[in-house]
């Protein structure tokens, strides 16, 4: 019997950075460090067929890595509706950023039919990114512009936001909007997979389909120095996976990002190993939600 399908997308748009960057590079190291994870014990899988998934890879959004957010927008948009069309038997879709630009037209592709208003948005992540859109499009504004947008900021909760990255105003724009906010201090307090399954459940109750947004500079930059905006005091690799893995297991999660990678400034490959060990902790979660 074919199992659910974890369809991979690769996103490499780059020109939204605020701080530059070859985010257009990480979709390769992400499939190169997963090929290189390898199991101790039956139990362990390290191949995502080996969960009892059938893994399709979606053809490459090359063309965006020379677009800017703004013209990219469609593009990402239509790919990323026929990747979840592909996501069969109840599966997902996870995109490889690029940078954190790519979650607008992520969002707007799994509303679908439903709408923004029936859309819930779980991010994982250091940063508020409601940056003012007035000068643009950016890594620094998609949730800015998805409450432009349409999407209620009700349905929309922030985990592992972090001290000294992000200005007060962000705060008050974020408070002002409804958005629920667990910052990293609180996550680990609580439990970070706690927090997550809390979230997924609060929002699981009011809209169709969940959208995660999983930026990397979340972790602390030990664990992080490929992510420009990574600061010390992030969460650990640990807590982030049983989070990936939480959200893989939550049925109207449908699709799952992964961003803000610059292989460039990566030491040793650990970002690119973290980001890949996040997406078998995704794949995991949906097999686990498949009962494989």
């Amino acid at each position: 019997m074919t199992g659910p399908t974890l369809v991979e997308l690769a996103v490499p748009l780059r020109l939204g950075s605020i701080s530059g960057g070859r985010f257009d590079l990480a979709p390769a190291a992400i499939r190169g460090a997963l090929d290189r994870f390898v199991a101790h014990r039956p139990d362990e899988p390290a191949r995502i067929e080996q969960l009892g998934l059938t893994l399709e890879v979606a053809q490459d959004l090359a063309e965006v890595a020379s677009m800017t957010p703004a013209d990219a927008f469609e593009p990402i948009r239509r790919h990323v509706e026929v990747t979840m069309e592909r996501a069969r038997s109840g599966g997902a879709a996870v995109l490889l950023g690029g940078d954190n630009s790519i979650t607008r037209p992520g969002v707007h592709a799994a509303a679908g039919e439903s709408g923004l208003g029936r859309t819930g948005l779980l991010t994982i992540d250091a940063h508020h990114d409601i940056r003012e859109t007035d000068g643009g499009l950016t890594n620094g504004n998609p949730i800015r512009a998805l409450l432009e947008d349409g999407l209620q900021g009700w349905n929309v909760i922030q985990v592992g936001i972090q001290p000294f990255a992000n200005p007060a105003d962000h705060a008050e724009v974020a408070r002002e909007a409804g958005i629920a906010v667990v910052t990293a201090d609180e996550a680990r307090r609580r439990g970070v997979a706690d927090v997550v399954a809390d979230t997924l459940e609060a929002l699981g109750r009011r809209v169709d389909v969940i959208y995660v947004d999983l930026d990397v500079d979340v972790l602390d930059r030990a664990f992080a120095p490929a992510c420009p905006g990574s600061r010390p005091g992030g969460l650990t690799p640990w807590e982030v996976q049983a989070a990936a893995t939480v959200c893989g297991r939550h049925p109207k999660v449908r699709i799952m990002d992964i961003v803000e990678v610059d292989p460039d400034r990566d030491v040793a490959g650990v970002t690119a190993f973290t980001a890949a060990s996040l997406v078998l902790s995704f794949a995991g979660g949906l097999a686990a939600r498949m009962g494989r």
